[in-house]
């Protein structure tokens, strides 16, 4: 009991301790205030780095992959179409076209795989899926290179067709099974730091009010406690200080509600569209191979007629529909979408896009980036009705070339109207992370200067009081 009264006559029996303890509370508060906007303002920054350099570069990197193993059959089974028979009667401009983007899409997956090897290094799961993408790529490279050469042997189509079959159906089996494996495993890595983040975010914000309502509240007593004790209705520090206190807390609850709603937009209205798109556009280029593996296999048409429906159904899927009754149902269903947008008669990666419209000018792009495809499907009946009339050549010119007015132009024009949408999106994304990075960098500098005068205000502001009882 005596070692209390004797702290209690130090610290507060007195006056000068009483303001010495208040002083000290006060300046303890701000210095936790400053240390909790520090550290949230710390996670923040990792928080962006981590999305905007490591999660977002993987998943798409993944996509890349999965649409370049797409071309890279594609156009092997182009070339193989536009060859003719040793380099007779060939097609010259869809050969030329074909043999360029083969090596395009050769390239890109190589720089895909190396990406994406670094990216999963500390990931078992992700490294055994690596792996296992390079060593299957390899031996497709080699099964697709021993059909090119069978191919430009006169009479070898026969050969290089048995090897070309080898080759897609590695790909179908393994390859792009493991590409979706990785977009699905990095998106999820990119959802779950969002949900953290978010989370933490809401944590600090609430810790931040509360600290900043303990810290007003203290410099309100300190105001109340002055003004009784000395006579004194206002002192200019203390106000200042109060001032700059309140300041603080609504720079730092502005730059964590800022960098909360910058996490949204980046990874909800931004980026969630990227990987539909994405995956569209990856599908986009497996439904154009399988229209071009149909034209070069007679003994796999159906098989290979059936998986195109089945693709096609997952960009745009409407229940029931067959490849003579897609083109009607697409045109009814997509007219009563125009008339009202809460239409709900067709599914699939456009559909999803369309749910998830956000941006200026997105809509009109998704909108044309729909139209687009329905020309390309129609299309894709007439290469059938030539088949069918046992036109094969003129479906074959029909099919692959890019001159105006064929497929593959029209081809072209829908993949640059689904590459529009994905930009906007993709630019809305960088904004929302330069957003969330300038919150931090200049809201939370404001607020953690406002402390740091409040707490020297409050110092200054006691020392003339102070100095009256030496």
């Amino acid at each position: 009991m005596a070692a209390w009264a004797a702290l209690r006559r130090r610290y507060w029996a007195t006056l000068p301790a009483r303001l010495r303890v208040l002083r000290a509370a006060t300046v303890s508060l701000a210095a936790a205030l400053a240390l909790l906007l520090g550290l949230a303002g710390l996670a923040a920054t990792g928080t962006w780095d981590a999305v905007a350099g490591r999660d977002v570069p993987r998943t798409t990197s993944a996509a890349d992959l999965s649409l370049s193993l797409n071309d890279m059959d594609a156009q092997a089974a182009n070339i193989l179409l536009s060859s003719g028979n040793g380099g007779k009667e060939r097609l010259a401009t869809p050969y030329g076209k074909a043999v360029a983007f083969y090596r395009d899409a050769r390239r890109t997956i190589g720089h895909d795989l190396r990406t994406l090897a670094v990216a999963a290094q500390g990931d078992r799961t992700d490294e055994r899926t690596v792996e296992s993408l390079t060593d299957n790529f390899a031996e497709y490279q080699e099964l697709i290179g021993r059909a090119l050469e069978n191919d430009g042997r006169a009479g070898g189509k026969a050969s290089a067709l048995a090897d070309y079959r080898k080759a897609t159906d590695l790909l179908q089996r393994q390859l792009l099974p493991e590409s979706r494996e990785l977009i699905a495993s990095n998106d999820q890595v990119y959802n779950t730091r969002y949900a953290q983040a978010r989370s933490a975010l809401s944590s600090q914000l609430a810790a931040v009010i509360a600290l900043g309502v303990a810290l007003l509240a203290l410099l309100g007593v300190l105001q109340w406690y002055l003004a009784r004790r000395f006579h004194r209705l206002c002192n200019p520090g203390f106000l200042a200080a109060t001032v700059c206190a309140l300041l603080a807390v609504l720079f730092g609850a502005q730059a964590l509600g800022d960098t909360a709603e910058n996490l949204r937009t980046a990874r909800r209205d931004a980026f969630d569209s990227v990987v539909a798109l994405s995956r569209a556009r990856a599908t986009a280029y497996d439904v154009n191979a399988d229209e071009s593996r149909y034209l070069l296999d007679l003994e796999r048409r159906g098989q290979y007629e059936r998986a195109f429906l089945e693709k096609s159904q997952k960009l745009y899927g409407m229940q029931g529909a067959t490849l003579a009754t897609y083109d009607d149902e697409l045109a009814a269903t997509w007219q009563a979408y125009r008339s009202d947008h809460e239409e709900l008669r067709f599914t699939g990666e456009f559909r999803r896009e369309l749910d998830n419209i956000t941006f200026p000018g997105e809509r009109a792009a998704a909108e044309k980036t729909v139209e687009t495809y329905a020309v390309y499907q129609r299309d894709d009946r007439k290469i059938r009705a030539l088949v069918a009339q046992g036109k094969e050549r003129e479906a074959v010119a029909f099919g692959i070339s890019w001159e105006p007015g064929m497929s593959n132009a029209h081809f072209g024009a829908w993949m640059t109207a689904l590459d529009k949408v994905t930009d906007i999106n993709r630019r809305h994304f960088t904004a929302s992370v330069q957003a969330g990075r300038s919150s931090v960098r200049e809201l939370l500098s404001w607020a953690l200067g406002s402390l740091l005068a409040a707490a020297a205000l409050t110092v200054i502001g006691l020392r003339p009081r102070l100095a009256e009882f030496r």
